[in-house]
Parts: structure tokens; sequence; C-alpha cells
């Protein structure tokens, strides 16, 4: 029998798990998951240093190139700058590829929108912002007001691009097929949800 060809995309608050549940739901597929891997993919076919990407991750920000360029990019835009929808682009046709090339497990940068021509199972995990400081924490060794800082600035930029380039509302229900709270389920819950779900749907 044809494997099935899967693919799911994971949307995240900061701090809400994401990253741990989409590692699980790859070790339990046995499917590869892609997070900061697509920025390395990305730079190596666009020609660009990873180093921009990393800076313009799930940012919309103009950036400035000077010593972040790849060598064999650098004459065609020194000392210009460059939109991040040109990023964007580049890391959009990085998704594109590996999605078309076999299953696959996207974390965040909007694949959900990139990939919406495509059939994916649109996975949103959120928790309340006191667990969200709490795994911070723990994980960083920020204080609570430090760590509440920090997850408002980077969940603020990561709404800012994805409004930016889909057009749409970051986090909102309607946009995913299911979104489950953390703190409720636990990333291994949560993982198993996602599975449960897909397989009734058909998308697993």
């Amino acid at each position: 029998m044809e494997q099935k060809h899967i693919l799911i995309n994971i949307g995240r608050q900061f701090g809400a798990g994401g990253k741990g549940v989409a590692a699980l739901l790859g070790e339990r597929l046995g499917i590869p998951v892609y997070d900061g891997e697509l920025l390395q993919k990305a730079a190596e076919e666009s020609g660009f240093s990873p180093a921009i990407f990393r800076k313009s991750d799930e940012k919309r920000r103009l950036w400035r190139f000077g010593g972040l360029f790849g060598l064999n990019r650098a004459s065609s835009y020194a000392p210009s700058a460059i939109d991040g929808t040109e990023l964007f682009k580049f890391q959009s046709q990085a998704i594109r590829d590996l999605a078309q090339k076999g299953s696959a497990v996207f974390v965040g940068r909007a694949s959900d929108y990139v990939l919406r021509d495509m059939e994916c199972l649109d996975v949103f995990i959120c928790a309340p912002l006191e667990d969200r400081v709490r795994r911070v924490c723990e994980r960083t060794g920020m204080d609570a007001a430090e760590a509440e800082k920090y997850i408002l600035r980077k969940e603020k930029a990561r709404k800012e691009y994805y409004n930016f380039f889909t057009f749409g509302n970051w986090g909102v229900a309607s946009n995913y097929d299911l979104c489950l709270d953390s703190s409720r389920l636990g990333i291994e819950g949560c993982a198993e949800v996602v599975i449960d779900f897909g397989r009734r749907a058909g998308l697993i």
C-alpha cells in the first residue's frame, strides 16, 4: 500500500510548546520536522548567508545588508536594503519544495498559508500566559516579569509577520483545523490528539 503523504503545519503561541508537539509528531509518525532547518535551506537556495534569515525569522522588518551577505550574492544587492518580503519568498519556496518531496511537519513561518493549496492538517497550539511564562522561566532562567515581556515582544513580532504576509489573522481559530491548549493536555496529550484527529479526518 502506498504511504500517505502527510503534511502538518503547527502554529503556536510563544512558550506554548508547539515545537515540542511538532517533535513528538515527527517521532511518532516517522516524518521529518522543519523549524530552524527551513532557514538553512532557504539560505542555501537563495545564496544569502543563513544569518540574514535568522535575523529576519518570523519578522517583517526591513534588513539592511552588509557583513551578513553570502559571498555569491553580495555584489548583486550591496549596499542597498532588501525587504523581508524577498526573504519570505525564498523561505516559502523552501517550504513548498520540502512539502512536495515528502511528508513533513512544519513549525510556524506561515506554513499553513504557504501550503494552502495542498492537503494539510493545520494545528494551533496555545496556552494561558501564566503557563507560558512559567515554561519560559524554566527554559531560560528569566524571572517572571522578564519572561512575560519577552513572550509579548516575540508574540507581537510573530503576529505582525503572519498577518502581513498572509493578509490573515494569526491565532484565529477559523484559520486552523484544530486548536489545542497545551496547559490542559500537555505536550504528549496534544500530539496524541493531533494524530487521532488527523486519522479521523483522513489526513494521517
